[in-house]
């Protein structure tokens, strides 16, 4: 990890010395990975913009926590050092991993950075997230408040890791929230992206692991390029940031060269990700959360395959994998397009979340309860994601 400085201000013992605005409560903004940083960017303005509050960025200790100092960066954060983050209390702690939470002081706010929680730890093993393993450290649970994005949630936590089951707050999903809230913008996500009219868009999305798509369909991409007619077809790919910090930016590049070299786009993976779906007619996914965005939002998706043993039965993303159409390698890729199913669409987002376009209210309310101050103004919805604001150049989406 980079070693930055111990700051003095906004937070320290002798802070009060030095801040301009007297503000009343400081927020430790957790930040393990891309992903995860990304997920909490999406809720922290629900208390960032009030005057009374000071927020605070720190990069915690994790395997693929590549990536974490640029999106910080990127976003204009103020970020302390982990060792002082941990040696500092906070009226206020948003994470969205659990890597080291136990060791910072203030009351936690644990969310989830995927779709629901869908994932089991191991074939058979418990869903991840919401196991005793991950939420309990010396008979102390951890999160003051464990989002969750379903009510069906409760009762896996219920069986899991009961324990837990008062700190849940079933406030909805935001990162669905604000892709419907930006459906209105698709025009201009895929002007930015360069898709000119009358072509589609067919975007390929890799989770990480051995499962994934970029593992086990590695060839797709050049082939996607090669039978597409570029004169109707564009091809965009995102891929899991673990798996470019896993192996390396240049080497992913360097996998993906012949497709890059025929005019694929590949969305950096510091880059909102979240555009290029909403932009999409067709998504050709694995068993990742992307794909079941993408579905949820009334997206064409295909299905390459997901491991069975490793998914929560009740999950969105077994959903999916169930009722989605399947990849068929020995078919001509155009034949396999089809118009999206609005069913499937609405039973994906019925079982991703209980509380549709209601998150942000429901978790402003929780935080600002957490940090003992009086909502102030009125109630505003999900924020529709920003245009990205560079068209696409050369091989990178940045």
């Amino acid at each position: 990890m980079e070693e930055i400085e111990w700051a003095s201000v906004p937070v320290g013992i002798d802070a009060g010395r030095w801040r301009t605005v007297r503000t009343r409560c400081t927020v430790l903004v957790v930040v393990h990975t891309v992903v995860s940083g990304q997920r909490l960017l999406d809720v922290v303005g629900l208390v960032e913009s009030d005057p009374r509050v000071q927020v605070v960025y720190t990069r915690a200790p994790d395997v693929f926590g590549g990536g974490v100092d640029r999106l910080l960066a990127e976003a204009g954060a103020f970020r302390i050092p982990w060792a002082q983050a941990v040696r500092e209390r906070f009226d206020l702690v948003l994470a969205a991993a659990g890597g080291g939470v136990e060791r910072v002081h203030g009351p936690l706010v644990l969310l989830p950075h995927g779709a629901a929680y869908g994932k089991r730890t191991g074939a058979g093993g418990p869903v991840y997230g919401l196991d005793a393993a991950r939420l309990v450290r010396d008979g102390r649970v951890l999160p003051s408040v464990l989002v969750l994005s379903h009510e069906r949630q409760r009762e896996v936590l219920l069986d899991q890791c009961p324990q837990a089951v008062d700190a849940a707050l079933v406030a909805g999903d935001p990162c669905y929230d604000r892709m419907i809230a930006s459906s209105g913008l698709r025009a201009r996500y895929r002007a930015a992206l360069g898709v000119r009219r009358g072509r589609e868009l067919v975007v390929v999305a890799s989770t990480w692991g051995a499962s994934s798509l970029v593992q086990e369909q590695l060839p797709l991409y050049a082939r996607l390029t090669q039978e597409l007619d570029p004169r109707r077809y564009q091809v965009a790919a995102t891929v899991h940031p673990a798996v470019w910090f896993g192996h390396g930016q240049r080497q992913l590049r360097s996998w993906l060269s012949r497709p890059l070299a025929r005019g694929m786009l590949l969305v950096e993976p510091e880059q909102d990700w979240r555009p290029a779906v909403v932009a999409a007619d067709h998504v050709i996914t694995d068993h990742g959360s992307t794909g079941v965005y993408a579905a949820a939002i009334g997206r064409s998706v295909l299905i390459t395959g997901s491991p069975a043993d490793g998914l929560d039965p009740d999950s969105p993303q077994a959903l999916l994998a169930d009722a989605a159409p399947r990849w068929e390698p020995c078919r001509p890729v155009g034949q396999q397009f089809q118009q999206a199913d609005p069913d499937l669409a609405a039973a994906v987002a019925a079982r991703l979340t209980s509380r549709p376009r209601a998150t942000h209210r429901v978790l402003r309310d929780r935080l600002y309860e957490l940090l003992g101050l009086p909502v102030e103004g009125k109630h505003r919805g999900p924020e529709p994601i920003p245009v990205p604001d560079q068209v696409f150049e050369g091989r990178n989406f940045a």
